[in-house]
């Protein structure tokens, strides 16, 4: 197996399982707790903290773990001008690994818990307060993991990341989804943690003004790449 096939399959199997996690702990939430939103939440996002730092610990190695297409397009555009990070074809065959991986996450996920393989969710989601929280979600994120590399502390990015998305579903009206992979992945769940098609491409495009605006805050704080930048883009996220 080649080295690039070893990282996309890091990339589809860690995307994929973590929609299982989103998903599955939205469907346990619903299951448990089915008349306090509130604790639901807490269900939810406590086990994606968990699940997302264990899962940047294993396939980081590997894919660097981006888990992400705006990190992918990130980790691409920050090395254009140096021939580091992802290359073109390197950052499209991320992307087409890990929308693919976000969707057999969720159609997993509801197997598990005895629901239709596959199903389409009625949830909808899109107002302007939930499309600011995708803009703020998605550029703070980026600024973490780019905060992380910029100054040499990559070795931090599980526990960082984590923590940023697990504060994120609290303090943004979006409960942060911050990834268009996870987005796409979450049409197919028809539950407590789904999305409806109809609310999806605004929130992917909301993530990605958020993701820009994150990279430019970034360079702006830290305008000196760190040698590990230079090097390549090994920082994983949600």
């Amino acid at each position: 197996m080649s080295a690039l096939t070893r990282r996309l399959l890091a990339e589809f199997v860690g995307t994929g399982l973590l929609v299982c996690v989103v998903v599955g702990s939205g469907i346990a939430a619903q299951q448990l707790s089915a008349q306090d939103v509130g604790l639901q939440l807490l269900e939810n996002s406590t086990a994606t903290v968990f699940g997302l730092g264990v899962l940047i610990l294993i396939l980081g190695p590997v894919s660097g773990a981006h888990f992400n297409p705006v990190v992918s397009v990130a980790d691409w555009w920050a090395g254009r001008r140096r021939g580091t990070g992802l290359t073109t074809a390197e950052m499209l065959a991320y992307i087409g690994a890990q929308v693919p991986g976000g969707i057999a996450g969720a159609v997993l996920a509801n197997i598990m818990f005895d629901q239709r393989a596959v199903q389409i969710s009625t949830h909808h989601r899109v107002s302007t307060g939930h499309l600011v929280g995708e803009v703020v979600a998605t550029a703070g994120l980026i600024a973490v993991i780019f905060a992380l590399v910029r100054t040499g502390r990559t070795a931090l990015a599980a526990v960082a990341v984590a923590a940023y998305i697990g504060a994120a579903y609290w303090f943004t009206s979006s409960t942060s989804f911050a990834n268009p992979a996870v987005t796409v992945g979450r049409i197919f769940s028809d539950t407590f943690a789904g999305i409806a098609p109809a609310s999806a491409p605004a929130f992917v495009a909301a993530q990605l003004l958020g993701a820009a605006l994150g990279f430019a805050l970034v360079g702006a704080l830290y305008p000196d790449s760190a040698p590990a930048e230079r090097t390549a883009l090994d920082v994983p996220t949600s």
